[in-house]
């Protein structure tokens, strides 16, 4: 086993036993269905035998300034669910849609915690293994920006607000001297915890800001 076959090894360690929760009827009623995408590669240099946080990136977007929806935002590789696809296959269309990276089957680590937005949709987080899948190209049309974030970046307690439109405490992820709100960031905390930390925190109920209700 060399030492991304042993990153790889860890990360399915660290979601296997992991019981995931998904969205009830009441959660679905009206909302389409998306995937977003946890694309991890290992880091340059990376010998499998460091920490986690240090031997291990993740693929963040800017989205482009040209899309209708969330243009300029930060956000995992993702989308829509096709008719008659799964949330494994809409993740990996995705992906390879958005940084052209064309990833098998075997490359679905884990799922995390559904996630029903306020914009109308019911996200299933899927972690993807793109270590040896070659270099990511963004798609122009779709992606601003394309980041290979080290998984130390995440590693930091959230913030947590209240806001007076809602009794639930919106989440804000700290990422590039500025925060990263839900859904991205209520993502990103639980992949933090459990795959960093081995802690099965729960995200579903925390809020979105307000501006990302639309």
């Amino acid at each position: 086993m060399d030492g991304t076959d042993a990153l790889r090894t860890a990360v399915v360690d660290a979601l296997t036993g992991f019981t995931r929760r998904t969205a009830d009827d009441a959660d679905r009623e009206g909302r389409k269905t998306a995937a977003v995408t946890l694309t991890l590669i290992p880091a340059p240099g990376a010998t499998g035998e460091g920490p986690l946080a240090d031997e291990l990136t993740f693929l963040l977007t800017r989205r482009a300034k040209s899309l209708r929806a969330h243009s300029g935002q930060w956000a995992l590789p993702g989308g829509r669910a096709d008719p008659g696809e799964s949330i494994t296959e809409a993740a990996r269309r995705e992906v390879s849609e958005e940084v052209g990276l064309d990833l098998g089957e075997d490359r679905v680590l884990g799922l995390l915690d559904d996630y029903p937005t306020r914009s109308g949709y019911v996200i299933t987080p899927v972690v993807l293994w793109a270590g040896g899948a070659g270099e990511p190209t963004p798609n122009p049309d779709e992606v601003g920006s394309l980041h290979h974030v080290p998984l130390r970046e995440i590693d930091h307690e959230p913030r947590f607000l209240t806001i007076p439109e809602s009794d639930a405490p919106v989440i804000q992820v700290p990422l590039f001297d500025r925060f990263v709100h839900a859904p991205t960031g209520a993502v990103l905390y639980q992949f933090r915890e459990l795959v960093l930390h081995r802690r099965a925190t729960r995200v579903a109920h925390l809020e979105q800001p307000v501006f990302a209700w639309k």
